[in-house]
This record gives structure tokens, sequence and C-alpha cells, in this order.
């Protein structure tokens, strides 16, 4: 399949919590790759000033459905909100 939408989650995570970032990252990767219906890919990116998690889906349905999902909801986010300095910044681009 061809990934035509991606979601792009920008944190700011101090470096102290980076390492816990990490793990929710690779705890979570392929359960989401296994069980989002969509989903495709999953990339950490990270910079000095912010971490990102890039997802890469088949439809821009699919990815505004992942962020209703009970895996985003209950076990991604729940890992991932004590860690941020400041609300993360959520995108979906359509690929064209």
């Amino acid at each position: 399949m061809k990934v035509n939408a991606y979601l792009e989650i920008t944190m700011k995570i101090n470096n102290a919590n980076r390492t816990a970032a990490a793990k929710v990252y690779s705890d979570y990767r392929q359960p989401f790759l296994d069980t989002i219906k969509g989903a495709l890919t999953k990339d950490l990116l990270i910079r000095d000033e912010d971490v990102q998690v890039l997802h890469g889906f088949d439809s821009v349905e699919n990815a505004q459905a992942y962020l209703n999902s009970d895996l985003f909801k209950n076990d991604v986010f729940v890992g991932l909100k004590p860690l941020w300095s400041e609300d993360p910044n959520v995108k979906i681009y359509s690929v064209v």
C-alpha cells in the first residue's frame, strides 16, 4: 500500500524525559502497525527543539480515526502526556 496521508505529532519534551518518550514510541510502534486501520509507517524524529512522531496512513480518514482510537487515547496519550512541556501540535497532511 501507498502512504496517502501523514499524521504528524510534534511534542516539546525536555531532554530528561526523552528516554521515557522513546520507550512509549517503541512500546506502541508495532501494536500501531498491527492493529490500527490503514497504518503503514511510524517514525520517531528527534531535534534539539522538539520530538516528532510521523505516522503514515493509507487515507486521511484513517489518520483522523487513529486520534480517537483506544490505543491512542488510553495508551500512547496517557504515556506521553506527563512528558510534555507544552501541548503537542497535531497535523494531518494529504499526499498529492
